[in-house]
């Protein structure tokens, strides 16, 4: 307590480092360990798919709960249809400098048969399935190498009950954050955020900052923190091409009825070439080539490419020798998947009716969706279908040599990138890079797509993405998992960021 004591001390002094309000945050959460970890599985508990009505809202009032427990005064903000997003504020005096601490509480739907243990009864485990990891009894102090294996737990939950104990240790340690806080937790992340921009536009003046600091994702592949300034853009789409109306026994009819598995690997490998390359017609053509402040962090960004071939039992990488961050600064074309026909013991001697397939596209800044979708539908056209939006009827089918459906779904999301040397953000890597010991790594942009176009257009206000779960916790897929030492350094990087980024 006197070392504590003292620590507060040189805190209003304005003399504390990052290193000393780690040591604050780490000694709270040590004391109240049962407490924290008995919180974090009550969350992880809750079942939390996006499209569930009545577990969103009993997720959005733990969150309520969490928020209440700090001194804060929640708020549920909804438009029609939409999932509750959960807001509270705290203002500090004298501060001059505001941040919106953004996460999100929904989660991709599960499998279960698919999981190891149960997706909501939270186990513990010395290490991942794949390596073959066992359950483990939870005794205190949890060994920070041991995972928390639950649906949510690596995606998105853990920044909530982060952020929450980190305010809390230093509200118990009499130390004020530097920076007026808002918190901002969203419940349909994993569905595309179909609200967020009504939401954001209906609470605009409440929502000022000169920072939205964006918790989600994974830290890098090295296993070092890293603050990533922006995400690619994402949107997707299916196509369908047919055959005839009834399947075919494929001695009587093959090479004379068309055969629409054909057809489609044919149309595919028109889109895309083996290297990763798209090769429709003005695909890059909006794209913004990257700075040279971008080029530059990711040569100071440790190879990891070798390490993740190994641990993926890759042979080969698409893009040539090409590095994986500089990759992520391209756009990119994804095969989803493929259905018609059928495989092993589901074959069939026959020629199918119609085969679809799901493709994924992640675009880069400058790049429109609109443009997309004009590129794909000319490629099919120029590959000699006749593109419909529904379902053909026969006189549609009969009256054209081939004819694809082509149906986009919800548009998704575009791209965007925060300057490398934007004031706030230049000030958040340095006090990041204090406390990791001058080990962060700077990510022009993250791979994966996130809402945040939607705050730079409406808020106008930059975004930057502190993440903290480790690279290898399953997102979106079974057994999904979180490192119980990435849970500690997340309170304390909170904290730090919380009471330093304000000075």
């Amino acid at each position: 307590m006197i070392v504590l004591s003292l620590l507060t001390l040189a805190y209003a002094a304005g003399e504390t480092t990052t290193e000393e309000i780690a040591a604050i945050s780490g000694a709270y959460r040590a004391a109240y360990e049962r407490r924290i970890y008995s919180e974090f599985h009550g969350f992880l508990s809750l079942p939390n798919y996006a499209e569930d009505s009545d577990d969103i809202q009993r997720n959005a009032r733990f969150i309520a709960d969490l928020l209440t427990k700090r001194g804060l005064k929640p708020e549920i903000w909804q438009v029609d249809g939409s999932a509750p997003a959960v807001f509270a504020e705290r203002k500090v005096p004298g501060a001059k400098t505001t941040i919106v601490v953004y996460a999100h509480y929904d989660g991709q739907p599960v499998e279960e048969d698919a999981w190891t243990s149960p997706p909501f009864e939270p186990t513990l485990r010395d290490g991942r399935v794949e390596d073959g990891g066992s359950t483990v009894p939870v005794q205190f102090p949890l060994n920070i190498n041991h995972r928390i294996f639950a649906r949510s737990a690596g995606d998105d939950k853990a920044p909530i009950v982060a952020a929450m104990i980190a305010l809390e240790a230093l509200d118990h340690a009499r130390i004020a954050p530097s920076v007026n806080l808002k918190f901002f937790f969203e419940g349909e992340e994993e569905i595309g955020s179909p609200y967020l921009g009504q939401i954001l536009e209906q609470h605009a003046d409440r929502l000022e900052a000169d920072l939205w600091l964006f918790c989600d994702g994974p830290m890098h592949q090295s296993r070092r923190p890293q603050i990533a300034y922006g995400v690619r853009g994402a949107t997707g789409f299916h196509v369908t091409v047919y055959g005839p109306t009834r399947p075919l026994h494929s001695g009587h009819y093959g090479n004379w009825a068309p055969n629409p598995l054909a057809m489609m690997s044919h149309l595919m490998a028109s889109m895309r070439a083996p290297d990763g390359t798209v090769l429709m017609d003005g695909f890059y053509e909006e794209v913004r080539e990257p700075t040279r402040a971008e080029l530059a962090a990711i040569e100071g960004i440790p190879r990891v490419d070798l390490a993740l071939k190994q641990d993926l039992s890759l042979g080969s990488t698409e893009g040539g020798s090409e590095r994986l961050e500089a990759l992520l600064l391209k756009p990119a074309l994804n095969f989803r998947g493929i259905e018609g026909g059928g495989v092993r013991e589901k074959s069939r001697n026959a020629i199918a009716t119609e085969v679809t397939a799901s493709f994924g596209i992640r675009l880069v800044p400058d790049q429109s969706i609109e443009h997309l979708q004009a590129v794909v539908r000319d490629h099919l056209e120029s590959q000699g279908y006749f593109v419909v939006a529904s379902e053909p009827n026969s006189q549609t089918l009969a009256g054209h040599e081939k004819v694809a459906m082509l149906d986009w779904g919800n548009n998704g999301y575009r791209a965007l990138r925060t300057p490398l040397d934007h004031p706030v953000a230049e000030k958040l890597a340095g006090i990041v890079d204090d406390w990791s010991g001058g080990n962060l790594v700077r990510l022009p942009t993250m791979g994966g797509s996130l809402p945040l176009y939607l705050i730079e257009e409406t808020l106008k206000t930059p975004v930057i993405i502190l993440p903290i779960a480790n690279h290898d916790n399953n997102q979106h897929g079974a057994d999904e998992n979180l490192l119980i030492g990435n849970l500690w350094d997340a309170i304390d990087l909170y904290a730090v960021v919380f009471t330093l980024l304000g000075r």
